[in-house]
């Protein structure tokens, strides 16, 4: 962190302009804040964020170098990009355990409408609760002060001193966005994270957690977007999954409802295979050819870009591709 970048004009121009071009996105105002945010962290809030296992990396390592490369063979657009990210997820900060990572979310690929966020390694659903990145880290903040104020109270220094650094951050944060939020701790997290996500009729249920912003008709008749049992909904798709035929036969329906102009069962069947590949080469090379062909066909060229990319090398070892050096 301390990316002198992060506040410079002609840095930021640069960045945007290559982002732009590569992925298709266009970064909105509260991605600034979060640089505005980012640059403006002092030593004690800077000890905060990273005792929080926050740090930014994905697209903002290109605050570094504007014009860094990727390795020899390799994409720029998976940069970042963790083996289940759907191509609308862009990540721009890490979170620490099992894979916790965060994403500027674009249905459409080219402007951003809130942030993703989910654990790679250990199979969550993507969350889309919050609409910016400042948002997403005031959360990991509250969630902190919620765990630690238990043990602050019975005297522990160590954790006094990580709550007054938490404090700091807070103050910090809050000069940029959230002011208005004047809950803490275990409060913050009643008030503005433990809802139940609404029904969005836009949306299709995904496997995925996040939804698709489609419409049209799907194999299945799948509910809208967080109105399905998602037990009951991931039990039936993972069995589908597991009959070789019964999948191939979903593949060839998806393929004909596109052909007949309704590309909405292929996107959801892809981003379903995506989520759900596990190594499986017959389910990525669906995932890749159904997404790719969904994305063109609802006029989301850059999505199809990314979603060719990723599928060229979802195998790699690691999510930093650029070259260093």
């Amino acid at each position: 962190m301390g990316v002198e970048g992060y506040g410079d004009p002609a840095v930021r121009e640069a960045v945007a302009r290559r982002i732009g071009a590569a992925w298709g996105l266009e970064l909105p105002v509260s991605y600034f804040r979060f640089l505005d945010f980012l640059a403006a962290l002092g030593p004690v809030e800077r000890r905060a964020l990273r005792d929080l296992d926050l740090a930014p990396c994905g697209v903002t390592d290109l605050f570094a170098d504007p014009g860094a490369v990727p390795r020899d063979g390799l994409d720029l657009r998976t940069h970042g990009r963790y083996y289940r990210d759907p191509p609308e997820f862009l990540t721009f900060l890490h979170g620490g355990s099992d894979g916790l990572h965060f994403g500027l979310w674009s249905d459409d690929g080219r402007t951003c409408t809130g942030v993703g966020s989910y654990r790679n390694d250990d199979g969550e659903g993507i969350d889309l609760r919050h609409r910016t990145p400042l948002e997403a880290v005031r959360a990991r903040v509250e969630a902190a002060q919620r765990d630690l104020a238990e043990y602050a109270a019975d005297g522990d220094e160590e954790e006094k001193a990580r709550l007054a650094g938490l404090g700091a951050l807070r103050g910090l944060l809050t000069e940029f966005e959230t002011a208005e939020r004047t809950e803490t701790g275990a409060a913050y997290a009643q008030a503005y994270d433990g809802h139940v996500p609404a029904v969005d009729p836009r949306r299709i249920t995904t496997l995925d957690g996040a939804g698709a912003l489609v419409s049209g008709k799907t194999a299945l008749d799948r509910p809208p977007h967080n109105a399905a049992d998602a037990y009951r909904f991931a039990t039936f798709v993972e069995q589908l999954f597991d009959d070789p035929v019964a999948l191939r036969n979903a593949r060839e329906e998806a393929l004909r409802r596109a052909a007949a102009g309704d590309p909405a069962e292929a996107l959801v069947l892809g981003r379903d295979l995506h989520q759900a590949s596990y190594g499986n080469r017959e389910r990525e090379d669906y995932a890749g050819e159904l997404l790719a062909l969904a994305y063109r066909a609802l006029d989301r060229p850059a999505l199809a870009g990314i979603a060719e990319a990723h599928h060229r090398h979802r195998s790699l070892p690691s999510v930093d591709v650029l070259r260093r050096g």
